[in-house]
């Protein structure tokens, strides 16, 4: 059984770095959109792409207050919550495999 534990210690290393590259692409589109980026920059558009369908889960929620947009915030906060309750509990499971 050890090698079940093994395979959920992996699991959660891979989940908490997936997860932590993509809360600093959401922080990295944050501090973009406060400066005027060209919108055809090539780093610009990636992070877009791939950050846009998570915070159009919450900007639907959650109006923006006046010009301020609280989404990424909640979005982070999301993350953060969804990534210490997976790789904690992969992390126990594979303990319990051991």
């Amino acid at each position: 059984m050890f090698v079940m534990g093994n395979l959920f210690s992996t699991a959660a290393y891979v989940v908490n770095t997936g997860l932590t590259i993509y809360t600093w692409m959401v922080i990295l589109r944050v501090l973009v959109s406060w400066v005027s980026p060209d919108p055809f920059n090539p780093i610009v558009v990636f992070l877009g792409r791939t950050t846009e369908p998570f915070l159009a889960l919450f900007r639907r929620v959650i109006p923006p207050i006046g010009m301020i947009d609280l989404s990424p915030v909640v979005a982070l906060l999301v993350l953060q919550a969804a990534q210490h309750f997976l790789v904690r509990t992969l992390l126990d499971l594979s303990l319990r495999l051991r």
